[in-house]
Parts: structure tokens; sequence; C-alpha cells
């Protein structure tokens, strides 16, 4: 193990590494619950603004743009914990969420459960009830 591999394994240095497009995968999850909210990325900006406000703060790809988690929805995630991985490529927050964590209006984007089937698979919903209306609060 080089120096530097120990530094980012073993040190307290934060040393985020952003992927070939500048972004770490973020997985967010309920403080309380402990389920898995959702999948998102951050760039540098995204990073250092959730840890200077304490709120979640993301890029989309799609989009190209930073953006403030429950900016147009006012679902909103307030980070109580940061965690990094081992190669502090990837970042794990513990968020309280209120509302729903999905633009899709449910409160988890893991709305769907994979079930073998013949061979291959198939998707069942499984706790995707909506706690709000997209169309309503994303009006295009």
């Amino acid at each position: 193990m080089s120096a530097h591999s120990h530094e980012i394994e073993e040190g307290l240095s934060f040393q985020p590494r952003f992927d070939a497009s500048g972004l770490v995968t973020c997985v967010a999850t309920d403080v309380a619950t402990g389920d898995v909210l959702m999948v998102a990325h951050m760039n540098d900006e995204a990073l250092r603004k959730t840890i200077a406000t304490g709120e979640a703060w993301y890029f989309s790809r799609s989009r190209n743009a930073l953006w403030r988690k429950g900016e147009t929805s006012g679902q909103t995630q307030r980070v109580v914990e940061m965690r990094t991985d081992c190669d502090q490529d990837a970042v794990w927050i513990r968020v309280e969420q209120i509302g729903a964590a999905c633009h899709t209006g449910r409160r988890s984007c893991f709305y769907r459960k994979v079930e073998a089937e013949g061979g291959g698979a198939k998707l069942v919903f499984t706790d995707a009830e909506r706690l709000f209306d997209p169309s309503a609060v994303y009006k295009k």
C-alpha cells in the first residue's frame, strides 16, 4: 500500500476522489429508519455546499446543473451525518427527509423490487404510494 493509499484509507483528511466527470456517488438514507431514499451524484461544489449548509445539494447529470434537494418540490433533506467509503470515491448521507425523496412523489426512489421470472426478471411495486403529485409540483 502506497503512502497515498494509506492516507486515503486510514487517514483523517477528507480527500474525495471524483470520477472522470468530476462526480462522486452519494447514497442518501433516512436517519430514523435506515431506508435507502435515493442515489445521486455530487460535484465538488455540491459537496462543499452540503457540508457548509447541512442541506443536501446534488449535481444533475441530465440537466448539467447544481441543485438543492427540495428547491422546487419543498421535499428537503437535512443532513445529520456524512460518511465516505474506504477509498473516498462515494459518500453516504444520513438525512431527515421532509416528505418524499423521489421526483415521482414517492418516499424513496427504490419503490420497485426485482423478482426472478421465467429465467429473467420483472419489477413489482412495493412501498409505491405517492406523497405528492409530480405533475402539480414540477409544472413543465
